[in-house]
């Protein structure tokens, strides 16, 4: 009998733990946000009770289990298991997450950067399915990307490949990123740069459809509040929207040039801009690669959609 995956997907709000069968198929999930504000060890001692929890409720026992595979934004030391540092949870600096959530289980457990595991999630379950090498690029609060050559995940000396998030497209940007530098992609595509590029541009005179009221507060402009706007026709938001489109094409155009995937697949909560952000990427990409494209290279969204952390967490018990 094939065994059942464990995912865990850890962010700054949400805590996602589900059970995945050896076809990408979730069996059950159960989502949390109470191990926010919690110390290291209490949090990770807590999301192991939870996954106990989820065992239990199946009626699973630990040998019926593959392995327990942990996905978490932040630099990861793939070799140890060690965040060597994350700006979504407090504290876990150099902190031994794969030692310290071993001790509570006697199958394997194994820790990677979120992108990475929603990377090997779709490689094998996805939009990647039959390719030997891709590019997974999340496009959500920050900007991330997993790499699958020949058929394994890339990471690198370190465990860090991949950031392309961090990679500089406006050597003159006035965006500071929160690395500290400025002009990286992220700054100027992700979910964290919104509100600031709204508000720039209202003191620029645009208009905007959006109902804003005397006192609102421009720090909870969202991807999805720009979606509105998009379908309200907003000529605001769908500025925006275009802005960050041309910095990811422009991104993806520096893959190319870099890794010349056949396929890229682009995943995480911006990509529900939908096909006027998706037209946009690819034109870009186009634009700038012209006649240097000899073989087809294919830019899709993520076929596992919003569960795509914690399924391809549960798949990196595979690799």
């Amino acid at each position: 009998m094939n065994k059942y995956l464990c995912g865990v997907d850890i962010g700054g709000t949400k805590c996602a733990i589900a059970l995945v069968d050896q076809d990408g198929k979730m069996l059950d999930k159960i989502s949390t946000c109470a191990h926010v504000d919690r110390g290291e060890d209490e949090m990770i001692k807590f999301i192991a009770d939870q996954i106990k929890i989820l065992f239990k409720r199946n009626n699973l026992q630990q040998s019926d289990v593959e392995g327990i595979g942990i996905g978490c934004a932040g630099h990861i030391r793939f070799k140890d298991g060690v965040i060597i540092t994350t700006s979504n949870l407090k504290g876990f600096k150099n902190y031994p997450l794969r030692a310290t959530m071993q001790q509570y289980f006697e199958i394997p457990v194994i820790v990677d950067n979120d992108a990475n595991a929603q990377a090997f999630g779709d490689f094998m379950f996805g939009a990647g399915k039959g390719y030997n090498d891709m590019v997974f690029l999340t496009i959500s609060t920050g900007i991330g990307a997993g790499l699958v050559l020949n058929k394994k995940m890339y990471r690198g000396v370190t465990g860090t490949a991949g950031e392309f998030g961090h990679t500089i497209v406006e050597a003159h940007s006035d965006l500071t990123c929160s690395c500290g530098n400025k002009g990286c992609l992220m700054a100027h595509a992700c979910g964290m740069a919104l509100p600031y590029l709204f508000q720039k541009k209202l003191n620029e005179g645009k208009k905007t459809k959006l109902r804003m009221p005397p006192n609102f507060d421009v720090s909870k402009i969202s991807g999805q509040y720009l979606k509105k706007g998009l379908e309200m026709d907003d000529p605001l938001s769908k500025e925006i929207i275009s802005d960050s489109a041309y910095y990811v094409g422009l991104g993806i155009y520096n893959i190319f040039q870099t890794l010349n995937t056949p396929l890229v697949v682009l995943g995480g909560g911006l990509t529900n801009w939908g096909d006027f952000y998706l037209d946009k990427i690819k034109a870009t990409f186009y634009e700038l690669a012209r006649d240097m494209i000899f073989d087809p290279m294919e830019i899709v969204i993520s076929k596992i959609g919003a569960d795509a952390g914690v399924i391809g967490a549960a798949a990196l018990t595979l690799e």
